[in-house]
């Protein structure tokens, strides 16, 4: 019986036990889609990233959830960047190389303190941005969370946007009510595939810079995603676009806490960068990563 190695990394914390939990596959050359999708099974991970080739500072990575494959997620991009340096799996020192996804090449590059990685930043997927659904859409999605019409903040927009998946936001007036919602998920599970969105992303302000949020995944096997990666990236690129947060020279800057509510708190740092003419020219996250533990599975 072959034995496969793996690693599980919290992203977005520098804790154990916080943040989003990923398991990596370092080495999965030669496996084949089936055999990927039945050791994910055999983890009992929410998610999981394969390293399926590599070469110098090029890796390819694909990555699955539960109930298959999906083109992008961000905290696993976080966790293994990190990951492949403190593995020795690129030159010691180096500060950029390059992950292959299905949806394009990203970068990555590192953040040393006293010689030491401590921060990946990843660029994500160009993002993308679909026109609001009509109100009575958003209507279903509250009562299926929990919530009414009073929860939603009106000076902040609600939307469908992408960098990596399909997500649909919803503002809400304080902290307090992203902690209140208590979702239906099979209902919820059914809007998403009307909408045609892998996850519903609430959030809140806390500041000119900073939000809350909770992001439900239901339609991809995980009622609750603790710390995502790739809707927070998409989140910055909703806010940048509708010009509600601040702007310094040719870049918006947030922080958005997340993964409180389920007791795995995490920070993601969203930058979103500007070209002359205002468009959106690139959205990049960044956080930190912490090894849990070394496993072997057998298939």
């Amino acid at each position: 019986m072959a034995k496969l190695p793996y690693l599980l990394v919290d992203a977005f914390t520098e804790m154990p036990g916080g943040g989003n939990r990923v398991a990596l596959v370092l080495d999965a050359r030669g496996m084949l889609d089936e055999e990927m999708r039945r050791a994910v099974a055999l983890m009992k991970q929410p998610q999981a990233a394969f390293v399926t080739d590599y070469q110098e500072r090029f890796f390819e990575v694909r990555f699955y959830t539960p109930t298959g494959e999906v083109e992008f997620a961000g905290h696993a991009l976080v966790a293994l960047g990190l990951t492949l340096v403190r593995e020795g799996r690129v030159p010691e020192g180096t500060s950029k190389f390059f992950l292959r996804t299905p949806v394009e090449t990203l970068p990555v590059e590192i953040r040393y303190r006293e010689g030491v990685p401590v921060q990946a930043e990843v660029r994500g997927p160009a993002p993308r941005f679909r026109d609001p659904p009509p109100w009575r859409f958003v209507q279903r999605f509250l009562d299926a969370l929990g919530g009414n019409e009073r929860y939603i903040h009106r000076g902040l927009p609600h939307g469908v946007a992408f960098t990596g998946l399909w997500s649909l936001f919803l503002p809400l007036v304080a902290p307090g009510l992203v902690d209140a919602l208590e979702p239906q998920m099979e209902e919820l599970a059914e809007l998403c595939r009307e909408l045609e969105v892998a996850t519903v992303h609430t959030y809140a302000p806390m500041g000119p810079r900073s939000f809350y949020a909770r992001d439900f995944a239901p339609r991809l096997g995980i009622p609750e995603d603790p710390v995502t990666g790739s809707a927070n990236a998409a989140l910055g690129s909703l806010l940048a676009r509708a010009g509600v947060v601040p702007r310094w020279e040719e870049e918006v800057r947030l922080t958005i806490l997340q993964g409180h509510h389920l007791g795995q708190p995490g920070v993601v740092e969203v930058r979103v960068d500007y070209g002359p003419a205002g468009n959106i020219l690139a959205v990049y996250l960044a956080g930190s990563a912490v090894l849990v533990e070394s496993r072997l599975l057998e298939l």
